[in-house]
């Protein structure tokens, strides 16, 4: 196993690499630089700027040179430093800006993860243990609701129609889980319930499908034939060889979790990582998006690690060479 770990630890290496260089490829290449937006800030406050002040602007912000030699820069502050650069804007580390940002998003993540199991797990084995019948139809139903419905439409209505019927509308400045944990779940619960649905639905298809394969094995049988309680052979037996799959698409989730973050939080005025990353992206403040990204990436691939390693533990006949 030692060596499975280690040979996935040095692919992280590539995988990194080629994330953040495409990355700061794109964002560079979005139409209006920085240089641009900040022209236009002075311009619209009557300043006269020249081409001369546009060089400048350039040379100040180290957007003078190839953006191949931007890029070096960048990872070799990384690499020697241990610095993910500065704000562009407001010349803070980014370091900081992450570091002030990641645990609502990770709060966020962490709930919707929660809730898309509390969801699918029981939904899903009702499911297949009553195939066919009017439970399981509507559990299907609600599947392909949850996988229909786009999560940023759902958090939209949720947001406009209680502050048409009951002129109720979200708590606006976050309310830290150490000053207040009711008051910090309830601002997240509404937010998570909607992340969390959106992933819901694939996971109950799949752990009805899968639950439905394994209690058509022989064992299962043989279970049923000593005698042994519906909770115990599904709890014993079957679920755990069904969660293999499952297991793995929650990998593939976080993605998902990660990329509808950015507009959940933007909806929901919660300073995380995702609205970070829109902010950062509209002003242009490459740092901050680059950086975002990278942290983000090395999340993931460290996740789906955990993910990959917790098969043996699922299946006792999963070895790793």
């Amino acid at each position: 196993m030692r060596a499975y770990i280690l040979r996935r630890l040095l692919l992280t290496i590539p995988t990194v690499f080629f994330v953040t260089l495409i990355v700061f490829l794109l964002i560079r290449s979005i139409p209006g630089s920085i240089v641009d937006i900040m022209v236009n800030e002075q311009e619209s406050i009557g300043a006269q700027v020249t081409k001369l002040d546009k060089q400048a602007i350039e040379h100040s912000l180290g957007l003078d040179v190839p953006i191949y030699t931007q890029y070096g820069r960048w990872i070799s502050d990384i690499i020697v430093h241990g610095s993910l650069g500065t704000s562009l804007w407001d010349s803070i580390p980014v370091t900081e800006e992450i570091g002030a940002r990641w645990p609502v998003t990770f709060e966020l993540g962490i709930l919707a993860l929660i809730v898309t199991q509390v969801i699918a797990l029981p939904i899903g084995v009702y499911s297949a243990l009553r195939q066919n019948t009017w439970g399981d139809y509507l559990a299907r139903t609600f599947a392909i609701f949850c996988i229909a419905v786009p999560s940023f439409w759902l958090a939209t209505l949720v947001i406009v129609f209680p502050a048409l019927w009951w002129h109720y509308s979200p708590p606006i400045l976050l309310i830290p889980f150490d000053k207040d944990p009711i008051g910090n779940l309830k601002m997240f619960i509404i937010p998570a319930i909607i992340l969390g649905m959106s992933g819901a639905g694939g996971n109950m298809r799949i752990t009805r499908t899968m639950m439905l394969e394994v209690l058509r094995q022989d064992y299962i049988r043989t279970a049923w034939a000593k005698g042994l309680s519906e909770r115990i052979v599904v709890m014993r037996h079957a679920l755990k060889n069904a969660l293999i799959p499952v297991v793995t698409l929650i990998g593939y989730q976080l993605p998902v979790i990660v990329g509808g973050a950015v507009i959940i939080e933007d909806i929901f005025g919660l300073p995380g990582l995702g609205r970070l990353l829109t902010q950062a992206t509209e002003s242009r403040d490459y740092p901050i998006v680059s950086g975002v990204v990278l942290i983000t990436s090395i999340i993931i691939v460290f996740i789906n690690l955990f993910v990959d390693l917790s098969y043996g533990y699922l299946d006792p006949r999963v070895h790793y060479e």
